[in-house]
């Protein structure tokens, strides 16, 4: 427990809340980024529209006022003057009217000074406090033109003041201010969802590798059992899982044929041993006589414990990476016909039949490890083939695609559906019971397989039940 806690100060940031924090930063950045180009791109623009509203609304303001002149008269109407440009001035606009010889005809702030100082503080206020942008009031001059007689003749000059470098009214302003804070609020609900969907990202990323890490930790206590459930929605997630249920898998089955290994292990040492104890005290307590026929069954069980002990050493030593293979270039129907030569005996003896069926077929492999390879198939072929009028062994060898195959066949009592997919696994025999009388240790298969690995081959089984078994060698050569 104390380790445990010592390794969480170490390292105090999860995968989770790392995950988190980024996702967090890159959407408050994303959203900040994006709001702030956002309100910056909008009041650009809308300055721009100001901007070109002002000179449009001057011109507008400069048109109404010169159609308050009268052509008959050859004057000014003082009072729509004065209507019009207050009326311009309660919209930012402070209007001066002079006549052609330059007279002022009418002034806003002549007219009403306490009102043209009312609109120019609250403009000011409004684009400082507001809208952070300092100005000041500035002239335009505009020539007002007769249009009534449509000659366009000259009849006064206008003046304008407006807010500079440009100004926004009322309506504009409130337009601006509910548009950011609309902003603000989107980039609110933005940073609210961001953080909701990062949280769910960042534990659904994190929780499969915990669940990941908690089953090695308790698969390297021993608990083989333990696999990681559920699905993910990662291809990478989801192959991490499988490749940690793989690996607790197979050394669960490891674990199960190592206790099977070790239970074969201590069967196959215990019948000698238990024979030899039993007649050695035997012997030794004058219970029997210690004569050639008694010494015999002891040298027996002393030959096959040796036996037993050379094959696991030999399977050991075909196992290992490292194994050396003196290979010459031979005939291999040779090799075939001299391994049934060995049998030929035994065989006849339950009256049975070994055929080879092979032409010449030269190879390059170890000549030796072959040998023993084949006279271990052929001897299981003799043992398991019952005496019956066709029982036969066929072996065929013919050269494919640069490989050597080679098929032992026979027409024995074949092997159980369950048990052919075990028939090369150290210790493995069909007969649970172990019985001498059904065969050895259950070492030949594998050391047969492991000599044809070490070739760059295999050996693979089919057979039937009552019908006989097919067993087929191939190999580099």
């Amino acid at each position: 427990m104390n380790e445990r806690a010592a390794k969480k100060r170490l390292t105090p940031f999860s995968l989770q809340n790392t995950l988190l924090a980024c996702f967090v930063f890159f959407v408050l950045a994303a959203v900040i980024c994006i709001g702030a180009g956002v309100n910056r791109f909008t009041e650009k623009l809308f300055a721009s529209y100001a901007r070109e509203n002002i000179q449009a609304r001057n011109r507008e303001i400069a048109e109404v006022m010169a159609e308050q002149y009268d052509p008959l008269n050859a004057a000014f109407d003082e009072a729509a003057l004065e209507t019009m440009g207050m009326y311009f001035v309660h919209q930012g606009y402070i209007v001066q009217v002079r006549g052609v010889n330059g007279n002022v005809i009418w002034d806003a702030r002549a007219c009403d000074m306490e009102q043209c100082a009312s609109v120019i503080t609250e403009i000011q206020t409004r684009m400082e406090n507001e809208h952070r942008l300092s100005g000041a009031f500035r002239r335009d001059h505009y020539f007002l033109n007769n249009v009534k007689n449509g000659l366009g003749e000259l009849i006064g000059e206008i003046s304008i003041e407006t807010y500079g470098p440009f100004f926004y009214s009322k309506d504009e302003s409130e337009f601006l201010k509910t548009l950011n804070s609309f902003l603000v609020a989107a980039g609110l609900v933005f940073i609210v969802l961001g953080v909701v969907i990062s949280a769910l990202l960042a534990s659904g990323l994190s929780r499969p590798i915990l669940r990941a890490a908690e089953a090695s930790r308790r698969i390297s206590g021993g608990e083989f059992s333990v696999r990681i459930p559920g699905r993910h929605f990662t291809r990478e997630l989801g192959e991490l899982s499988r490749s940690v249920n793989g690996l607790a898998a197979a050394l669960e089955n490891g674990e199960r044929w190592q206790k099977r290994l070790t239970a074969d292990i201590a069967h196959e040492l215990r019948t000698p041993l238990t024979c030899l104890q039993g007649n050695i005290e035997a012997m030794i307590d004058g219970v029997r006589e210690p004569d050639a026929e008694r010494l015999a069954s002891c040298h027996e069980e002393v030959r096959r414990l040796h036996k037993l002990v050379d094959d696991l050493n030999e399977l050991s030593v075909i196992e290992r990476e490292n194994l050396s293979l003196h290979k010459t270039d031979f005939d291999l129907a040779k090799l075939l016909e001299a391994a049934a030569e060995r049998f030929t005996l035994a065989a006849a003896e339950k009256g049975i039949a070994i055929r080879v069926e092979v032409s010449a077929l030269p190879v390059n492999a170890d000549y030796d490890r072959l040998m023993q390879v084949f006279v271990n198939l052929l001897s299981n072929a003799v043992k398991y083939t019952e005496a019956a009028k066709a029982a036969v062994i066929t072996i065929r060898g013919t050269r494919l695609k640069g490989r050597c195959e080679v098929t032992v066949s026979d027409t024995g009592s074949g092997i159980a559906p369950e048990a052919l997919p075990h028939i090369f696994e150290r210790f493995y025999r069909a007969d649970t019971s172990r019985g001498r009388g059904t065969g050895g240790a259950g070492i030949g298969l594998s050391i047969a397989a492991a000599i044809a690995a070490a070739h760059g081959g295999t050996i693979t089984a089919a057979s039937e039940e009552g019908k006989g078994s097919v067993f087929t060698v191939s190999f580099d050569g």
